[in-house]
């Protein structure tokens, strides 16, 4: 059988996916299993190591046979995982203890510590970002000052998808795009002995794992690996790279000047740059390849908030939430958007700003259905989104804005996106855009393009591009400024919301005025009056 496909494995933050594509990207199999996080204590999120390798076993097994394919047709793989975080090995390079996830916010009080010492400010000119309290920078230090002996045994600092890697390999490496997360110098693109020292991390420097780009060689297919995947032994795996910037890659971006945005778990929101560009809204990062940066916009404010509605409206349910986005999609059809519907803080899981956010709905009434709530909690999404990429705009001209998950393939999402942001955006017709950006890394190591920018020109990626409307984009504007208004009242507020409720909240000033219409409240959750939506 000739080995025309590759594989891109992706493991995602709840599901690891495989998929099986053909020369053109075509997709001809996929596999999805689901992995847990444990969540023991209060803001601890964290992975099983092993249960995200077997994960990834289920997965190719399963896509294999999807696409009714044995290993022996499969030419390479390619690996990308949710990023930042940090997953750990001792010195004989076994899993020292779980993996730690993004959704992480154990280190919260020293990353805060931080800043008021202006340790983050240090930071910034050298590494082009702040740390964030998810960083593995700034897990590490935590890990120094709460579990010391852990931190003694730690022999090899890796990421996610570093680990799936390690399983098929048994090569320890990392990318650019991941190193980049903590440990390395905006300019030079090296690991950076000055942001070590300036972290307290000179410790940890001998367990950074040889740094390597994206589309070279992690190694090939061990026998173990093999006889556990149904795939071939000596298959040859790629480095691989960071789950954020193997979607844009996907989606078909690799020039300076290409925004994408993914609506997940996590809003992100990154455009490549041909030079690095420092500023206070966003990350520079590395990109894919040396001379190539990625300034990136993210929170855990996307479509996360959709699935928890969807949940709690339709908990039998398994595509509640796409139930929920017809009955938007019919309403607007009948009302063509003139009906209002509640503003809503997409802030359940985490927010932009530094302050414990809480999300809130504002100017609920009792006409209101499940389908005003949907369509209230998509728009305050793309609101954030909007904000994000409003400060992407100040590092220079955006080319193209491709727009990838959270529903986007549905014409009515795709349009809100355009009105909102007040630009044409590109929806690609690609169901898996992380994955395939991790099988062209593997397309690359093996030689059949000469690099990722050849490999994204061959494939076949129909897109639909939407253009805003006029009427709407001006609505939408006065919309979007109510909610940034709305913000700014909500801060004050918030600290007292975070992990509290009545018995804990400090008193505060009754608002100045609320007006007439209920707010949905949940206390867990933080929602408040405030005032209703005119």
């Amino acid at each position: 059988m000739r080995q025309d496909f590759t594989i891109g494995i992706d493991s995602g933050s709840t599901t690891t996916k495989a998929v099986v594509f053909s020369p053109t990207g075509a997709i001809t199999g996929t596999g999805r299993r689901r992995v847990p996080q444990h969540m023991d204590r209060p803001h601890h999120v964290e992975r099983d190591m092993h249960e995200a390798w077997e994960a990834v076993i289920g997965s190719v097994q399963d896509a294999l046979a999807d696409a009714g394919i044995d290993g022996s047709a499969v030419a390479a793989v390619g690996v990308t995982a949710h990023g930042d975080g940090v997953f750990l090995l001792d010195r004989s390079s076994n899993p020292l203890g779980r993996g730690i996830m993004s959704l992480d916010s154990r280190a919260t009080a020293l990353h805060e510590r931080w800043q008021r010492d202006g340790l983050s400010d240090l930071v910034l000119p050298v590494a082009g970002q702040r740390p964030y309290a998810y960083s593995a920078n700034t897990l590490l230090a935590w890990i120094r000052e709460n579990e010391p002996e852990r931190y003694a045994a730690i022999g090899s600092v890796i990421f996610a998808k570093d680990w799936i890697r390690y399983c098929l390999t048994g090569e320890i490496a990392t990318d650019l795009t991941e190193a980049s997360t903590s440990f390395t110098d905006l300019h030079t693109q090296n690991y950076s002995d000055e942001l070590l020292e300036i972290l307290g991390l000179q410790g940890i420097r001998k367990a950074l794992p040889e740094m390597r780009l994206s589309c070279e060689s992690g190694g090939v297919l061990t026998p173990e690996a093999a006889s556990r995947t149904g795939l071939r032994a000596g298959t040859p795996v790629s480095v691989g790279l960071h789950d954020v910037t193997a979607a844009a890659v996907g989606v078909g971006h690799t020039q300076g000047g290409d925004l994408s945005i993914t609506a997940g778990t996590f809003s992100i929101n990154e455009v490549f740059r041909d030079r690095p560009v420092v500023g206070e809204g966003w990350a520079c990062r590395a990109g894919y390849r040396r001379g190539l940066w990625n300034c990136m916009a993210i929170s855990p404010a996307s479509s996360s908030n959709l699935d928890w509605l969807a949940r709690l409206l339709k908990p039998d349910e398994q595509d509640a939430a796409r139930q929920l986005s017809a009955e938007m999609e019919s309403r607007l059809s009948k009302r063509g958007g003139r009906h209002q519907v509640p503003l809503y803080h997409p802030f359940l899981f985490g927010s932009p700003y530094e302050a414990p956010a809480s999300a809130s709905l504002f100017g609920v009434q009792s006409w209101h259905d499940r389908a005003d709530l949907f369509q209230a909690m998509v728009e305050g999404t793309i609101f954030n989104h909007r904000e994000h990429v409003d400060a992407l705009r100040q590092t220079g001209p955006v080319r193209r804005i491709g727009v990838s998950g959270g529903g986007s393939g549905q014409p009515v999402i795709a349009q809100m996106f355009a009105d909102i942001l007040g630009a044409d955006v590109e929806i690609p017709e690609v169901r898996e855009a992380g994955a395939l950006g991790a099988a062209l890394t593997a397309s690359v190591s093996i030689g059949r393009y000469a690099d990722l920018e050849e490999a994204v020109f061959s494939q076949i990626i129909p897109m639909q591009t939407y253009r805003p409307q006029t009427e709407r984009r001006r609505i939408y504007e006065g919309i979007y400024r109510r909610y940034v208004a709305l913000t700014q009242a909500m801060r004050p507020f918030w600290s007292d919301l975070y992990d509290g409720g009545p018995a804990q909240a400090d008193p505060v000033a009754e608002p100045a005025s609320v007006e007439t219409g209920a707010v949905l409240n949940y206390a867990a959750m933080g929602f408040m009056p405030q005032e209703a939506r005119p």
